[in-house]
């Protein structure tokens, strides 16, 4: 696991020695990515610099050392990830003549691309990854990125060159960075709470999407092209029925193989518990394939309605792990507020990113690489709103659409004793005048409506929540919301704030549900196979995991990984909060509607309303912006 980062000049004219300077000072920014080792390679003429930072996991000799240089010389590789499947593509490699110095998938990756080009390799892969290749012959760089967006990988063009980087402040470091706020994503991330693909929050610097390659050459525009896509499979694989029997067999199977897959590593090894299905199911795999019991990390917290961990220690302790609580108070998670901005690079509104960062520094303490549940909800059909969207969107379809439309004015001309009384009905409006199934979910998932009214200057961007014609593609409304899910919140909130909690302090997380192989095995399954009723979401899931753990530990009503920010808002936060929207700040920083947001905090500071996703979306974006500034 590393960060990598780099630049390509259009015009080459910094030279060797300049190229150097710059891209060591990329990569610097991430050596908490990768703290075992650095590296760099550059080509003055061509003008390319390519760095990175080391986290070994996989041979821990020299020989994992980057940039990599294929054996024949024709790629150079910077890369950061896993490839689970390395020793099968290396016996195949070998046979066709390719040497090997070391162990490393870092090499056997950068001479799969040798060999059979990047497309051909990329099709072979399974594993995490998000990867740059320079082809020394075209003088052209390849960005990929792995199939579910597990790693992370921007790009863009500041000035005279194209920049990338695994997080933002790699490219930040580039001496001709400016880095202007693009108010269009920042409405996105106000309706999303999470800067969506392809976006960012700096206009002109994007995030690569998942499973997707961007080849960049001077003299050329930017080729976009993806070697993956999750809707085309939705749409084109033929839907099976089978008996639960035949169903759970095989995605047993298939979770076997890709749990047991990514316990190989040179590092220790363990996995986050929280006792829900995904985790407890993972953990059970890993035990059930270790000759020795499987290291267990969870945390808890002192607010009962928050706390997961007595779960956690009941199903570690059936399984036999060697389980390792921590208890954090409130002031815990509260001190990690100021590291966010810093953490995620871009403002990022999921609190539980602050849970998730304590467990990963717990599990830090003893273990290199861990193992996680993620996933599992989008595509085993997880989430409870799925379940309340059909049963919404059933009883819609029985009333004329022009009744849903004259009931949606009337909720929002009904007069309101509280602004927040009002937003209320307003969404409930919302979902009444939906014009189709597709902005039904949107508006389900999208806590504020209409961003734009609340960003000045904003229009926001229209992305895949806002194209109709996917239901075309995906006929069923509940396979349609996993797959909304999965191509926008899955990689862009749930693996980024993964990823950036646990590379911060140095530990590698892995995600067996999200293996390719086990996500196209769920997308051929019927959907009367894999979804039952409101009561037994993730049945597939459940049926095997009851093989392991008995249904009383596990079968329970889901809390999440989150921290009470509303009460927080009213105390011991209150002073920083009203500090972030200070009206004259507010007003002289032009980005938001001074009298709107001070309208909403005051009533959530009254108790008039619960305004806190709304408010915390506000204040990550201020704590970023102010980080920014004093960065510049």
């Amino acid at each position: 696991m590393c960060g990598i980062a780099g630049l390509l000049e259009l015009t080459p004219s910094s030279g060797t020695e300049a190229l150097s300077a710059t891209a060591t000072a990329m990569a610097a920014t991430l050596v908490h990515r990768g703290p075992d080792d650095d590296g760099v390679w550059v080509d003055g003429e061509a003008g390319i610099g390519l760095a990175f930072r080391r986290l070994a996991i996989i041979d821990l000799s020299p020989a994992g050392h980057q940039p990599l240089v294929s054996s024949c010389g024709a790629c150079v590789l910077v890369y950061n990830g896993e490839i689970y499947n390395a020793p099968e593509l290396r016996r195949e490699l070998e046979q066709r003549g390719r040497v090997f110095r070391g162990h490393c998938d870092s090499e056997v990756l950068v001479e799969a691309c040798a060999e059979w080009g990047v497309d051909a390799a990329l099709g072979r892969l399974n594993g995490m990854f998000a990867f740059a290749l320079w082809h020394r012959q075209s003088r052209s760089l390849t960005l990929a990125r792995d199939r579910l967006g597990i790693k992370p990988l921007y790009w863009g063009r500041v000035g005279d060159s194209y920049l990338f980087g695994s997080e933002l402040k790699a490219l930040r470091a580039h001496p001709a960075w400016q880095g202007e706020v693009d108010r269009d994503a920042l409405a996105a991330y106000i309706r999303h709470l999470y800067v969506p693909s392809p976006h960012s929050i700096y206009r002109g610097i994007h995030k690569l999407a998942p499973g997707q390659t961007v080849t960049l050459a001077a003299g050329a525009e930017p080729k976009v092209a993806a070697y993956w896509d999750l809707r085309g499979i939705a749409r084109d694989t033929p839907r099976e029925t089978v008996d639960d029997d035949e169903a759970t067999a095989r995605l047993e199977a298939a979770l076997k193989g890709a749990v047991r897959r990514r316990m190989v590593a040179d590092v220790p090894l363990g996995a986050f518990l929280s006792g829900g299905i995904d985790s407890s199911l993972i953990v059970a795999l890993m035990q059930d394939a270790a000759s020795s019991p499987v290291q267990t990390y969870s945390v808890g917290f002192d607010e009962a309605e928050f706390d997961e961990a007595p779960f956690a220690k009941a199903v570690a302790g059936h399984l036999g792990t060697d389980h390792t609580e921590l208890y954090v108070s409130a002031q815990d998670a509260l001190d990690l507020v100021p590291d966010l901005p810093d953490c995620y690079d871009e403002p990022f509104a999921d609190s539980s990113a602050m849970p998730t960062m304590l467990v990963s520094r717990l599990a830090r303490k003893s273990v290199t690489v861990a193992l996680s549940g993620d996933g599992g909800d989008e595509i085993f059909g997880g989430y409870k709103r799925y379940y309340r969207a059909d049963v919404l969107r059933r009883r819609l379809g029985l009333a004329p659409a022009a009744l849903r439309r004259g009931a949606a004015a009337a909720l929002r001309a009904w007069p309101s004793g509280s602004r927040y009384g009002a937003y209320r009905r307003g969404r409930a409006a919302d979902h009444l005048a939906a014009p189709d199934e597709v902005a039904l979910y949107r508006s389900l998932v999208s806590y504020v409506a209409d961003p734009a009214a609340l960003v000045l200057g904003a229009t926001e961007p229209r992305g895949v929540l806002f194209d109709s014609s996917v239901a075309h593609d995906i006929p069923d409304f509940m396979e349609r919301c996993g797959f909304f899910d999965s191509v926008t919140s899955l990689p862009d909130q749930m693996l980024a704030k993964v990823d950036r909690a646990s590379m911060a302090s140095g530990l590698e997380v892995r995600v067996p549900l999200l293996d390719h192989g086990v996500v196209e095995l769920a997308w051929r399954l019927a959907p009367s196979v894999k979804y039952s009723g409101r009561d037994e979401n993730k049945r597939l899931l459940r049926a095997i995991l009851y093989n392991y753990v008995p249904r009383p530990l596990v079968d329970r009503r889901k809390r999440g990984f989150g921290v009470p920010i509303a009460a927080w808002l009213r105390g011991p936060l209150k002073d920083w909060a009203e500090a972030q929207l200070n009206s004259r700040r507010l007003f002289d920083e032009g980005f938001f509607d001074v009298g709107t947001v001070r309208a909403i905090w005051a009533e959530h500071l009254s108790g008039a309303g619960d305004w806190q996703r709304v408010l915390w979306r506000l204040l990550m974006f201020q704590a970023w912006l102010e980080r920014e500034g004093a960065a510049s």
